[in-house]
């Protein structure tokens, strides 16, 4: 494949500001060469988990929706429930969530939409071309349903894919809660025994007959579940989750997969920010000490190319201090393996590559 062009902004201001530098940073890229009007623009976004302080402002955001409707579109800020327990595994609590961290519309002149519904189970089943992993991605359906898709990225890393980007953020984060449990595992939910009430609503919601209740407690049949999800919504008490049994090389490989079937037959554009980079995602309730200087800020039409560049840049940076990495001399490795050595962020950029999403070779113009 050709080289992909990525922009490039640094952080130093003078007369004008870093909200500023956003825009003109956008406009530089072509974001202008996108017909917005009359179109609805889905705004892919992390609303940060409560207690986080490493989550993107929302004054960012506000840039990106309004130069959106600058151009006669309509967007919206989204994001999809998770499949952990935690403050946005459903709509409700996932838009208290974000209006916490200042998601409202009075900040971003927007509306947030979950997309994938209350219970998360609201999702449109997308073929994904070229797919070595998945024949068809969950994608919540709001963001299945807008003209046009832009993701609004935090860079830092990431536990289980090593480097959390464009892809991440595009793969993982459109994925309804049962897409969710297909990256992360065969795709077959489990049942905690122990906190399993018996209910029986897994049952009522199931189509298969996998779900069984035997002596007051849920067993799932793995040979009649298809793997929908819908027991992992409609769990009252969180007892049906995700088996993480997915290896991380397959799992990267997986997000690339989920971000194609987001992005593919309708414009895309992609935005990454390289500041506060924490050693973990933003759906952690705390974070830690950012492991570089912030970099700054990058913008393409191909989430491959972007993550390949915004990685290698904060790659580059050294670590700081006091930081996770700080005592870490080992120069074989990068960043993101020193954080988590059981990664390999390149996968899901190699992979990305391979199904034909972007390319993982792109030249850095800097404005």
């Amino acid at each position: 494949m050709e080289k992909s062009k990525v922009y490039f902004s640094d952080l130093r201001t003078d007369e004008i500001s870093t909200l500023d530098k956003l825009k003109r940073l956008m406009k530089a890229s072509g974001f202008e060469q996108i017909d917005f009007q009359g179109k609805y623009v889905a705004v892919k976004i992390h609303f940060g988990e409560p207690g986080n302080m490493a989550y993107l402002r929302p004054n960012w955001a506000r840039v990106v929706c309004d130069y959106i409707k600058e151009l006669g579109g309509k967007p919206f800020l989204t994001d999809c429930n998770t499949l952990y327990v935690g403050g946005r595994a459903n709509a409700l609590d996932h838009l208290d969530s974000a209006m916490r961290n200042g998601y409202t519309p009075l900040q971003t002149g927007v509306q947030c939409i979950i997309a994938d519904g209350l219970k998360g189970t609201d999702y449109d089943l997308v073929p994904i071309r070229g797919g070595k992993y998945l024949r068809a991605a969950k994608i919540g359906r709001a963001i299945m349903d807008a003209d046009i898709i832009v993701s609004l990225s935090h860079a830092k890393g990431h536990v289980s894919a090593g480097f959390g980007g464009a892809l991440k953020n595009l793969g993982m984060g459109s994925g309804s809660r049962a897409g969710k449990m297909d990256m992360h595992s065969s795709g077959k939910p489990v049942v905690n025994q122990a906190r399993c009430i018996g209910c029986g609503k897994c049952i009522k919601n199931c189509a298969h007959g996998a779900p069984r209740i035997e002596n007051g407690k849920c067993t799932i049949l793995k040979a009649k579940c298809t793997g929908c999800g819908r027991c992992v919504g409609v769990c009252p008490v969180e007892a049906i989750h995700a088996e993480f049994d997915t290896a991380n090389d397959v799992l990267n490989c997986k997000i690339a997969e989920y971000a194609k079937a987001v992005c593919d037959g309708r414009p895309n554009f992609h935005i990454a920010l390289a500041v506060d980079v924490s050693p973990e995602c933003d759906c952690h309730a705390y974070n830690d000490v950012p492991i570089v200087p912030n970099v700054g800020m990058f913008a393409s039409f191909d989430p491959v190319a972007l993550d390949a560049a915004c990685a290698d840049a904060i790659n580059a940076q050294p670590a700081n201090p006091g930081s996770l990495i700080a005592d870490d001399h080992d120069h074989t490795h990068d960043h993101f393996s020193a954080m988590h050595p059981d990664t390999n962020w390149r996968a899901a950029v190699e992979h990305g590559e391979a199904i034909g999403l972007g390319s993982a070779e792109y030249e850095l113009v800097k404005i």
